[in-house]
């Protein structure tokens, strides 16, 4: 089993495939396995890594709050990819993961070739709101288990698209969210994503990041749709792609569409042809 000792924890990775660096980190509800979809697709032209964020199993799983903070993940990813010795990447995330990734490519720009934000920014907005349902879910987490958070994601609003087209693909989901740590899943909620930064708190970082971006959100993702709005409208280099009839994980509920949207980017990148990025590189 690939596992790597970084930032005090050892981190479960896999890698797939040959060519350019394609990192993927997953949402607080997924683990590596939730980018299949994207691992097959990829894989052909690109060197494909996953991995499972601390407190997600066969990741270690630290038992204390203390040992979690957005700025402990953004450390564990940034050792990872000292680690396995990769260069620059294209990094891809998905909303806990998107915002991980968010704040890596801030600190080291230099490090990311392309970055890819899916389902981002929930908590931008109606904050008293978000900060609520986190705490509701974490104590839940700690009462009933890892049951409640299955429960919850069973019914919640933005997965109700991706209940509602392919439900062999939620039950899929469910039983994968069923395998996680309620402890840990707890202290996540509380001390990472209720914790980090809000696009509007980073507003100014945005503004000047020079790393091409394809920011991705399904319309029926209310949380997510406004804060991807302001990262198209503040990121230099961005493009927005809206997916109707999609809710939270779009590279789960239309993998074919997901795929290609973020094939394109890839090579758009690599032609030095997205959002007039290679041009402000030739200007500097």
């Amino acid at each position: 089993m690939p596992l790597a000792a970084v930032n005090g924890v050892q981190l479960y990775w896999e890698e797939t495939g040959q060519g350019t660096p394609v990192v993927m980190v997953h949402e607080f509800a997924g683990d590596g396995r939730s980018w299949e979809p994207q691992v097959r697709c990829l894989s052909r032209s690109y060197r494909v890594i996953t991995y499972n964020h601390r407190g997600y199993p066969p990741s270690s799983v630290p038992q204390q709050a203390s040992e979690y903070s957005q700025e402990l993940l953004v450390g564990d990813l940034s050792q990872l990819l000292r680690h396995l010795q990769l260069g620059a990447v294209f990094l891809c995330g998905c909303s806990m993961g998107a915002n991980i990734a968010r704040d890596f490519a801030i600190a080291r720009p230099d490090s990311v070739r392309g970055l890819i934000l899916v389902g981002v920014g929930a908590g931008s907005t109606h904050r008293a709101a978000f900060l609520q349902g986190q705490e509701a879910m974490a104590a839940a987490l700690d009462t009933s288990g890892i049951r409640s958070l299955v429960d919850s994601l069973a019914n919640v609003p933005t997965r109700a698209s991706f209940k509602r087209k392919d439900p062999r693909g939620f039950a899929e989901f469910l039983r994968y969210a069923g395998e996680h740590d309620a402890r840990a899943c707890a202290h996540l909620a509380r001390e990472v994503v209720a914790k980090r930064k809000t696009v509007v708190e980073l507003e100014d970082a945005l503004r000047s990041l020079p790393v091409p971006t394809l920011v991705v959100a399904g319309d029926r993702d209310e949380p997510c749709v406004e804060a991807s709005m302001l990262l198209r409208s503040w990121l230099p280099h961005a493009g927005l792609a809206l997916l109707p009839d999609c809710g939270h994980t779009p590279n789960l509920e239309e993998p074919s569409q997901f795929n290609g949207l973020l094939a394109d980017f890839l090579a758009s990148v690599q032609a030095g042809s997205w959002a007039g990025w290679q041009a402000a590189r030739s200007d500097a």
